[in-house]
Order: structure tokens, then sequence, then C-alpha cells
């Protein structure tokens, strides 16, 4: 699976959030991506590794749900 390096992202829908890190579940050890919206710092976010990483389809396009902007 593709690393995920720690700087900011623009989601598919336009806005970007920047990435803390990358965490394992305890029990699965499943990757999930920390994050937060550069707009709001107040709420922390993840999202399993996979479904960050992904790539989705929307009107008949193919896009990455994430986007890699620059490294922090």
């Amino acid at each position: 699976m593709m690393e995920v390096k720690k700087g900011r992202y623009k989601h598919f829908k336009g806005k970007e959030y920047q990435v803390i890190g990358v965490a394992r579940h305890s029990e699965t050890l499943e990757e999930y991506v920390v994050y937060h919206a550069v707009h709001d710092q107040n709420e922390i976010w993840i999202r399993p590794k996979e479904m960050f990483l992904e790539e989705i389809e929307r009107a008949g396009k193919k896009m990455r749900r994430f986007t890699f902007i620059d490294a922090e």
C-alpha cells in the first residue's frame, strides 16, 4: 500500500486538510490517517488509510479522494 506523507492534501470536494500522521488500531492493527481541516484545526479526524488513498468516481470521472499538495 502507498505511504501517506505528512502535509497538506486537497479533498475532492475542494477543502484542504493537514495530515498529522498515520496511527494504528490497537486491536486490528488497521492503519488510520489522522488529519484536520486547514480552516478548522479544532476537530481532528481519522479515516482508514485504504479509504484515504482510494480512487473514487464522481460524475463518470475517476479521481483520488485526497490529493497531496505539499509537505509540512
